[in-house]
């Protein structure tokens, strides 16, 4: 970090010096770093046509990686060769613009390679199989006719036998019981949405000889998801293995490929022990202002006891989400940059083992279809009387706001539409900072609170607010605690669902489920030290700017210069790049 914030401050100094010299060279330099860029890229997407479909890349309509083992070698063969490439570039030749490209794009690769060789995501995780047979992203947008659409859904169809086949090939004798499952339910969720959704969605389709290709290779792929799963139940889970923590090494590369961060595991759960009694002091303060005579979890579940019913979840979130929006501009929050509002609906059933509420926009390059659509996982039928109110009790009315705002308003989907008004590059807008897509979104979550969101007069009422605010903060620093006690000390499945019941005040059920999610996604620790990151950024400019400071200021700076780690945002908004580092 040090050599590259060197490098940064020498291009200043040389721009000062020699502007016209260091222009030309700046300028040969940004054009050869473009080409390289442009090449890496179009290989990178070639080889995940289904995220180029889903950044809104439609050449790729229909592709599907190939999976086996000379295709995998190959990826990472190229990946390795654009690092050693990229560690060789010139960077003094850079404009300080490009120079952040440069670093995203390098931290990108870095990712990757630490996916194929430490993470083993194509030999250790079956859920990179079962989440790559998605056909929704044909469905849910209407980018073009429908029976051009179904024309992609086919081709995708057909090459769903060659997926799993390589799945048996790669994987594997032994895996992590947890990621067998989580691919289990997966699949079945897929096969559940093949079944009944998909044909739902292409019930208009009159062309009859599509319709019967379509259902001809729909069965084959069904029956190809149905063996999947009865390979993982049978071959599979009687091997598993609970050897799912990455370790602490792994760990480590983790937090520095992802967001340039430096500091230890153990450092970051210090923080994290310190932000959960911290919180924990502001939920027990909420709580007496709503009831002083009890103890504040007894409050708050009693606060929780105000939810919504199974069949007005989606309609309640609703009615919520435009007063929430007016609320940003009648009190100059953040810049609204569209008045195209956000599709609420139920979680699609395949996705919802993996989330309880979700934000799916359209990807940054996507020209026709750009709907968004914001998820809440409804109630399952199948759960039991119990296991549904502990379900509901998460979307009490107040935490359902609270998770709009999330979502929404200010959060991913606000985020989402300046990211689309933003000059970011195309290398901006497909590496995503994880601290700073969800840190963002948790930092909103206080942000509008501290501004006086539910706050009409009423104390008890802006309470109940704060409340519920704080019972997802109190979540998100569960994930951070959890994540790095599960990944770096060994902290089994059964303590890390009794560490969220004891510290988050949830029931078993949503528990144990975010226990599972840490299992195999322990970057979510990234919800709480992006939002962290994110104040510790806005004090320091708040300083900087003085008399000029405004929270619209900020929020829009921080959103309109793509969605890199927080520590290279601070260079770009901070003058004194020498604080850059100070981020906690």
């Amino acid at each position: 970090m040090n050599k590259l914030l060197a490098v940064a401050l020498l291009l200043i100094v040389m721009t000062g010096c020699n502007n016209n010299n260091n222009n030309s060279q700046q300028t040969t330099g940004d054009e050869a770093f473009q080409k390289f860029s442009d090449s890496f890229l179009k290989g990178y997407l070639a080889w995940r046509p289904q995220s180029a479909v889903a950044l809104g890349y439609h050449e790729y309509d229909g592709k599907v990686t190939n999976y086996n083992k000379a295709s995998l070698d190959n990826e990472l063969k190229r990946l390795k060769d654009y690092d050693q490439q990229l560690t060789a570039f010139d960077t003094a030749s850079l404009s300080t613009k490009m120079f952040f490209d440069y670093r995203v794009l390098k931290m990108g690769i870095k990712n990757e390679i630490f996916n194929f060789e430490d993470l083993k995501v194509y030999t250790k995780n079956p859920m990179t199989y079962a989440g790559a047979v998605d056909v929704n992203m044909y469905i849910k947008r209407d980018y073009a006719p429908l029976e051009e659409r179904l024309k992609h859904v086919i081709a995708v169809e057909k090459e769903i036998p060659n997926v799993f086949a390589a799945a048996n090939e790669n994987l594997s004798t032994s895996l992590p019981k947890p990621y067998i499952e989580t691919a289990i339910e997966i699949a079945k969720g897929a096969a559940d949405f093949f079944k009944g959704d998909l044909l739902v969605a292409l019930k208009d389709v009159k062309n009859d000889s599509l319709m019967t290709a379509f259902k001809a290779v729909n069965d084959t792929a069904i029956g190809a998801i149905n063996e999947f799963v009865i390979y993982l139940q049978k071959d599979k889970l009687p091997k598993a293995n609970n050897d799912y923590a990455i370790g602490e090494a792994n760990f480590k590369k983790m937090l520095l490929y992802s967001e340039a961060i430096t500091l230890s595991p153990d450092s970051i759960l210090a923080i994290g022990f310190a932000e959960l009694k911290k919180e924990q002091d502001n939920f027990n303060s909420a709580a007496r202002i709503i009831d002083p005579n009890k103890k504040p979890i007894d409050v708050y579940h009693d606060v929780q006891k105000e939810h919504p019913t199974a069949d007005s979840l989606i309609s309640k979130a609703k009615e919520q989400a435009e007063s929430i929006r007016q609320f940003l501009i009648d009190k100059k929050i953040v810049t609204m940059p569209s008045d195209v509002r956000v599709q609420i609906r139920e979680t699609p059933q395949y996705a919802r083992s993996t989330s309880s509420a979700s934000m799916d926009t359209p990807g940054p390059f996507e020209t026709k279809a750009t709907e968004a659509y914001y998820y809440i996982t409804p109630v399952d039928p199948k759960w039991t009387e119990k296991q549904k109110e502990d379900w509901l009790t998460t979307f009490d009315f107040y935490t359902t706001e609270n998770v709009t705002i999330h979502e929404a308003y200010p959060g991913h989907y606000t985020q989402f539409l300046h990211l689309n008004a933003s000059a970011a590059s195309v290398t901006e807008k497909i590496f995503g900072s994880y601290a700073f897509i969800e840190g963002w979104a948790h930092y909103c979550e206080k942000m509008m609170i501290d501004e006086g969101y539910g706050n009409t007069g009423d104390p008890i009422k802006a309470a109940k607010h704060r409340l519920a605010q704080s019972g997802d903060a109190l979540l998100r620093i569960c994930r951070l605690c959890v994540s790095i006690k599960t990944h770096c000390h060994g902290m089994p499945l059964e303590e890390a669902t009794k560490f969220f019941m004891d510290n988050w005040y949830q029931g078993e059920k949503p528990s144990s489920q975010e226990a599972l999610r840490g299992t195999f996604d322990p970057g979510y620790l990234f919800y709480t030290v992006g939002k962290l990151q994110i104040l510790k950024l806005r004090e320091d400019y708040k300083k900087q700017e003085g008399s000029n400071y405004s929270l619209q200021k900020f929020n829009d700076s921080m959103l309109d210069h793509g969605m890199m780690p927080i520590r290279l945002l601070r260079e770009i908004l901070l003058k004194d790049k020498l604080t850059w580092n100070d981020i906690l």
